[in-house]
């Protein structure tokens, strides 16, 4: 798969690359202390637009259960350590990752 996503929880970065070129930076919220993102290699394996309470307008989830990068209903969260482990965007921004990215594609999470 060409398209991968680099998240850096440390700077709050999500990077969207095909193969070694950079495609765009976005400003993402990760995980409080208590319920930090999960670092490793994931895949996306769903999406759905409109999920309801928190999510913002779409939900795209992780192979690893519970998880996902997601809107948000709470934009000023954005760059913060704030969430239950999911990776926050702004709603406009997951709209744009997700229009980019096809199911399948690999999250690579790390500190």
């Amino acid at each position: 798969m060409a398209r991968w996503i680099d998240v850096s929880i440390s700077t709050h970065q999500l990077r969207l690359f095909d193969l070694n070129r950079l495609i765009k930076t976005y400003p993402i919220a990760v995980g409080k202390i208590l319920s930090s993102t999960p670092t490793g290699t994931y895949t996306i394996i769903n999406k759905q637009s409109d999920p309801g309470g928190p999510f913002g307008v779409l939900w795209m989830g992780l192979s690893k259960p519970h998880y996902g990068i997601h809107g948000t209903n709470n934009p000023s969260s954005i760059g913060k350590n704030v969430s239950h482990g999911c990776i926050r965007m702004f709603n406009h921004d997951v709209l744009e990752l997700s229009s980019s990215v096809p199911i399948g594609t690999q999250v690579f999470i790390h500190k």
